[in-house]
């Protein structure tokens, strides 16, 4: 196996932290590179749902995020669960009919699948989770095999590791300009604080930022704009247990004293230029209608961040072979694929060899 002499991994979210981490650990010398901290970026302001339920629009992309989900559990058992996996499964319903025949549509498919899905009734869920308020007779989708993800301890877990193992971090810094040499291919890269490294691959998993990484080395890299805005909210006792999709909004605990709240719905009025303190009125008004013990919560925190999801929807990963050197590791859903696409990226940046589940997947659908 060619082990590269060095890789610098620009972008320390859950992408690249898993993408070092199984470098490191196979001898690689690896440099992270984060313009922030790591998990400080999209990774800690993402719903940060482990799942494949939501991922049908593509056999193959299902695929990958059922294989995302074992690599979870796998990983868990390599590095400990503590703080960071929580598979308590997800629940899902709606109160729109319309929806309501899709969901039950959708539960179908999956199950012919082989994909876990039960379908219960309100009345039966709430024995599961007593602080929900729902109809007793709702058809409710429970995937008992998925889970949630505490995305910022992950990505401690997983560059203290490496560092331990010899990698470096650098955190605080951009990276400004990435050299090849006369053959095209990756020789260095120019960080915003003046220092300059000798590298001999990069790997691009910048999220909102990769379009811009790719541009340094002139590839063109189209990325959707699809800003989403998450609060987290405080309360003395967190009411619920797993990861949920009620009407209108979803819910999740975040560890401690915390809960997670996101909706697509109140993502559609960014851009009409609502407050972003507003957007948080809004979410914890919906939840409290779902969960009513909400109602003496404390909106802690509110970010709006930007998802990265390439044009197609669909992840960019693997090499670029037109920049021998460069690859990519861009997606959104970076919580359930971080690990399998940190474990087959390495594997292909180690070994020249191209995995299967990465097939619809690879950077060349777009031309540079």
């Amino acid at each position: 196996m060619k082990r590269p002499e060095r890789v610098a991994v620009i972008g320390v979210g859950i992408l690249g932290a898993s993408v070092g981490w199984n470098l490191s650990r196979q001898g690689a010398e690896v440099v992270f590179i984060d313009a922030g901290r790591p998990g400080e970026g999209v990774t800690n302001w993402s719903f940060s749902w482990v799942n494949a339920s939501n991922k049908t629009a593509r056999k193959s992309y299902f695929d990958l995020n059922v294989a995302g989900m074992a690599a979870h559990r796998e990983l868990a058992r390599a590095i400990g669960p503590d703080s960071w996996w929580y598979p308590s499964g997800h629940l899902r319903w709606t109160d729109d009919p319309a929806a309501q025949m899709k969901l039950l549509e959708t539960a179908g498919v999956l199950a012919s699948w082989d994909y876990r899905v039960e379908v219960c009734t309100g009345a039966e869920v709430r024995r599961l989770e007593p602080a929900l308020t729902m109809p007793g007779e709702v058809p409710v989708v429970f995937y008992p095999d998925e889970a949630w993800v505490h995305g910022r301890q992950l990505v401690g877990r997983l560059v203290g590791q490496a560092v331990a193992s010899g990698a470096e971090l650098r955190s605080g810094t951009a990276v400004c300009e990435v050299g090849t040499g006369a053959d095209g291919s990756i020789r260095r890269v120019t960080l915003s604080d003046g220092s300059c490294l000798d590298v001999d691959i990069v790997v691009n998993a910048a999220g909102p930022s990769a379009s811009h990484v790719a541009g340094l080395i002139g590839r063109h890299l189209p990325m959707r704009r699809e800003p989403g805005v998450v609060t987290r909210i405080d309360c003395a006792q967190v009411p619920v247990r797993r990861a949920m999709h009620a009407p209108h909004i979803e819910i999740r605990p975040d560890g401690g004293a915390s809960v997670v709240l996101h909706s697509r719905e109140i993502d559609a009025l960014i851009d009409t230029g609502e407050d972003p303190a507003e957007l948080a009125r809004l979410l914890l008004e919906s939840a409290r209608r779902v969960v009513p013990e909400l109602g003496n919560s404390r909106i802690a925190q509110t970010r709006v961040a930007h998802r990265p999801i390439p044009t197609d929807g669909f992840p960019s990963v693997g090499a670029v072979p037109s920049v021998p050197g460069y690859y990519e590791a861009v997606s959104h859903s970076g919580i359930t694929l971080g690990p399998v696409i940190g474990r087959l990226l390495a594997w292909e940046i180690l070994s020249g060899t191209r995995d299967e589940l990465l097939a619809d997947f690879r950077p060349e659908r777009f031309p540079s």
